[in-house]
C-alpha cells in the first residue's frame, strides 16, 4: 500500500520529500500547526516521533527535543492520540519513528493493532533488527502495515539483500555514520553508497541524515527517490517559530 503510493508519486515528481517532527515539540498544538504547515507546502508523506529518553540514532537538536517533550510529561498515548488526529486531518502517509523499548512495552500485537486503527502507514524502528523482530514483523504484516529497515554505508551487500527481503515501503538510507543533525558530504561516495543500495533492492529508496537544503536533494534527484528532512526544521522552529515552516518546505520543492 505504502509503496503504491510512493511509486504514484514518483510518476508525479522526480523526487518525493519525507518530513519529521518530533510528536509535542515545542508543544502538542504547534506540532500540529508544523504538520499542517508542511503537508500545504507538499511534502509525501511523514515521520511522526514518539517521544523516547535514549533516541540513539538521533543527534543533540532531535534528542534535546525529545527530552523536552518528556519533562512535560508526554506519554506514549498522548502520540498516538495526535497521529489519529493528524491521520484524520491530513490525506498524506504517517510513519511512526520510534523505538523498539516503546513497541514492546506497549504490547507489539497491541501497537501494530492500535496503528492500523488510527491509520499509520508504517513504523521506523531503528534498533530492532529483522533478527529480532518476528513477532513484530508478523503483526505488521496482519495489519498491512511497513516495517522500514535502515542500510548505511557499513551495511554488507548480502545484509542489504536480507533487510530489504523483510521491508516494506521504502528502504530508509542513512547518508553517513553517526546520528542525525551532523554535517553530511553530498559526493561522489554517497552516489556510490546509493547506487549500492539500489543494487541490493527494487524497493523506493529514502535518503536522509544531514539533508538540509535545496541544494542537497538537487544532488538526490535520479539517486534516491525520497529526501527525508529531520533536524533542520526543529532547527528553523528553535529559530524563527512555526511560522517559518512551510515557506521553507516550498522552498525545497521543484
Amino acid at each position: 500500500m505504502l509503496e503504491t503510493y510512493l511509486r504514484r508519486q514518483r510518476e508525479k515528481k522526480e523526487i518525493l520529500l519525507m518530513t519529521h517532527i518530533v510528536v509535542g515539540y515545542p508543544s502538542f498544538e504547534a506540532s500540529f500547526e508544523i504538520v499542517k504547515a508542511m503537508v500545504a507546502a507538499g511534502v509525501d508523506l511523514m515521520e511522526l516521533q514518539i517521544p523516547f529518553s535514549e533516541p540513539i540514532a538521533d543527534g543533540p537538536v532531535i534528542l534535546r527535543a525529545n527530552q523536552e517533550v518528556l519533562a512535560r510529561g508526554a506519554r506514549v498515548r498522548q502520540a498516538l492520540a495526535f497521529a489519529e488526529r493528524a491521520t484524520a486531518a491530513f490525506d498524506i502517509p504517517f510513519l511512526f519513528m520510534t523505538y523498539c523499548n516503546i513497541v514492546y512495552k506497549y504490547g507489539v500485537a497491541e501497537f501494530a493493532a492500535e496503528m492500523s486503527r488510527i491509520g499509520m502507514a508504517g513504523a521506523i524502528v531503528p534498533d530492532l533488527p529483522p533478527e529480532e523482530g518476528t513477532t513484530y514483523l508478523a503483526a505488521m504484516q496482519t495489519h498491512q502495515l511497513a516495517p522500514i529497515f535502515i542500510f548505511s554505508p557499513t551495511t554488507g551487500q548480502e545484509r542489504m539483500r536480507m533487510l530489504a527481503g523483510h521491508g516494506r515501503g521504502f528502504i530508509y538510507c542513512v547518508a553517513r555514520k553517526g546520528v542525525t543533525g551532523q554535517q553530511t558530504t553530498f559526493s561522489e561516495a554517497l552516489e556510490d553508497y546509493l547506487a549500492r543500495c539500489r543494487q541490493a533492492t527494487d524497493l523506493p529508496l529514502a535518503l536522509g541524515f544531514g539533508v538540509k537544503d535545496r541544494s542537497d536533494i538537487d544532488f538526490l534527484r535520479g539517486k534516491a527517490d525520497i529526501a527525508v528532512i529531520g533536524t533542520e526544521t526543529i532547527r528553523l522552529v528553535d529559530e524563527h517559530g512555526v511560522g517559518a515552516v512551510e515557506g521553507f518546505i516550498r522552498g525545497l520543492q521543484p
